[in-house]
């Protein structure tokens, strides 16, 4: 009796498989437990079984090996499981699109921050949101820039706040605002307090930066090369936050630098940490939104950008106007 997997005119021909079993088969695929599939995308077990029957039914193979203990994946269900989550991505951007086109700033909005920003900019971000948009579905995910690259790449995420430039193709940057650093010293260090410290000052500072990964590390380390900085000059790592690198400079560990939106927040529970303002030109960081280039609600984004240019005309900062 031939099997109705392999027959090449059997009913099955013809036949259309359903999201709702396609996303069954995804569910099973990724879990390989009948369970725990049919609770993460909230249907029964049965109905679960019957999807991923039917389906192998529609397409003719067998997409899964069942036993009394787990579940396998057929060497065909390996390769269609990977086709089955890029027709369920696809379907999902079709209704975004569709959505985004209908009802602008409705709906989920998946923003990525960087950790040194995330702290000192959100609650503007969130006011602005909350008052301006109110049917808007912000969600945050705070990443450091690698992770929120992947991310808005993948579709994971679809825009970002960070610092710029990235230089990375496919994504385009709405620019925000400028905004100086500043020197955070101890109590009784002789540049603290001072408005006119030179650059040149950096070059033999004991230096407490941010651990590898975060983009305030390496932007730190770019202003003291320009300053002069030698590469065997001590530069000590040990934060990976920058609370904590504040508290190791009240203690008398070193100095650091800290962007202008961080230093009340970061400094005003200390009154052992003193800041001191760098001679013009200071040195300084941008931060900008980030997104897809083409991305279907690109220009939904660029009005984001805009009313938070107004917003952020509040915080110690230098607005970039849009273009």
């Amino acid at each position: 009796m031939a099997s109705p997997y392999s027959t090449p005119h059997g009913p099955h021909r013809g036949k259309q498989p359903s999201l709702s079993q396609l996303r069954a088969f995804a569910a099973v695929a990724e879990h390989l437990h009948f369970r725990d599939a049919a609770a993460a995308i909230g249907m029964s077990q049965p109905a679960l079984s019957g999807a991923v029957s039917a389906l192998e039914e529609a397409l003719g193979v067998q997409l899964l090996e069942r036993t009394t203990r787990k579940v396998l994946l057929s060497p065909a269900g390996e390769r269609l499981a990977v086709r089955a989550r890029t027709v369920l991505d696809a379907v999902a951007e079709l209704v975004e699109e569709a959505e985004a086109a209908q009802a602008p700033f409705t709906g989920v909005l998946r923003l990525g921050v960087i950790p040194t920003v995330a702290p000192y900019l959100l609650p503007t971000v969130l006011r602005l949101v909350h008052r301006r948009y109110p049917e808007l579905d912000l969600q945050v995910h705070e990443e450091q820039t690698s992770s929120l690259l992947e991310g808005l790449a993948a579709g994971r995420l679809d825009l970002l706040l960070l610092a710029v430039p990235l230089g990375v193709p496919g994504v385009t940057e709405l620019p925000l605002f400028d905004e100086d650093f500043v020197l955070v010293t101890p109590e009784g260090h002789p540049l603290a307090g001072r408005d006119d410290i030179p650059r040149e000052a950096l070059r033999e500072l004991r230096l407490l930066l941010l651990d590898e990964g975060h983009c305030l590390r390496d932007q730190a380390l770019d202003i003291c090369r320009e300053a002069g900085r030698t590469e065997g000059a001590e530069v000590t790592t040990t934060a990976a936050g920058l609370a904590t690198l504040v508290q190791l400079v009240a203690g008398g560990l070193g100095v650091t630098l800290l962007p202008r939106t961080a230093v009340t927040v970061e400094t005003a529970r200390n009154t052992a940490l003193w800041t001191g303002r760098f001679a013009e030109p200071a040195p300084s960081r941008r931060i900008a939104l980030a997104m897809r280039t083409g991305a279907a609600r690109g220009a939904e984004f660029e009005e984001l950008a805009e009313a938070l240019r107004g917003a952020m005309r509040e915080l110690p900062v230098r607005v970039i106007p849009g273009e």
